[in-house]
């Protein structure tokens, strides 16, 4: 693995002056050579120019959040990030590479989740190239690298947990934060080799697959109706007792066995009912 190292070169401002300066020397030198036809005068103007035209070779631009990665026939000589106006041996090779943070918007996945249903994931990844040695010779292409790398953690992380679950099991859609953390500390791993840094990683869709979706849905439905209804009916126990307890105490009414068994019927039925309730008043004597 390469290790990035840090070129320092040199303003390119001094270099230009001299550099004017040389082009209008040699360019009065060589019109004197002609007009004058002294072959040796006309010869070294040439040399000048020449000599002049591969110095500004050397004059390179590197903008905020770039960096330029410095090589002299094909042996690394160090990664410059200093701004501005810059110059340097006219013979290195300047590769410029982006030290911006990049938004990679993964496609939908459909995937087996670890209960073996098929779902549609996809997430979004904020990146950056940190060691720019690594992301120019370790890998072939860094952009290409990150895009796969991404499906494949995104693949994994999806085995790794089931969609749906208990309430104290970490799944896809219950614990999002942690789920997001894995597939961040996950990718990290992967995309140290190009000297890459994630940012931040999460998921941007989760879904069960079309086929069945509907079934799914019914599932969830059905267990929402029943949690409800255990809700409910332990609340409608509570009351009940309540309402033994409070008439019990305050002698309101002595109930028999029999009344009572069919005052907590009645106030079954009436607390659990999914419609209000009718009261039908007893007008009468009862014998």
């Amino acid at each position: 693995m390469h290790s990035e190292k840090t070129l320092r070169a040199q303003t390119g401002w001094g270099w230009l002056g001299l550099n004017l300066i040389v082009y209008a020397a040699s360019v009065i030198l060589l019109i004197e050579a002609i007009g004058s036809r002294d072959g040796a005068m006309l010869v070294a103007s040439l040399v000048m120019l020449v000599a002049n035209i591969i110095v500004s070779s050397g004059f390179f631009i590197v903008n905020p959040n770039e960096a330029a990665v410095i090589l002299l026939f094909g042996a690394y000589r160090g990664t410059c990030k200093a701004n501005g106006f810059r110059w340097a041996n006219p013979f290195f090779t300047k590769r410029k590479i982006s030290l911006r943070a990049r938004n990679l918007n993964g496609e939908r996945l459909k995937v087996n989740e670890k209960s073996g249903n098929p779902i549609e994931i996809a997430a979004v990844v904020v990146w950056q190239v940190r060691n720019t040695a690594q992301a120019m010779f370790d890998v072939d292409d860094y952009n290409s690298y990150v895009e796969i790398q991404s499906e494949s953690a995104v693949r994994h992380l999806a085995s790794r947990f089931a969609y749906d679950g208990g309430e104290h099991e970490v799944t896809l859609r219950g614990a999002t934060d942690e789920v997001n953390e894995e597939l961040q500390k996950e990718l990290q791993e992967r995309l140290d080799r190009a000297g890459v840094q994630v940012i931040e990683a999460r998921l941007s869709h989760l879904a069960y697959a079309p086929e069945i979706a509907h079934a799914m849905l019914q599932r969830q439905q059905a267990s929402a109706v029943v949690a409800a209804r255990r809700t409910i009916v332990d609340g409608a126990v509570g009351m009940v007792e309540m309402a033994l307890v409070e008439l019990a105490e305050k002698k309101i009414v002595d109930l028999p066995s029999e009344a009572k068994a069919h005052l907590v019927s009645n106030l079954l039925v009436v607390l659990c009912s999914d419609h209000a309730a009718q009261p039908v008043v007893n007008a009468g004597a009862t014998h």
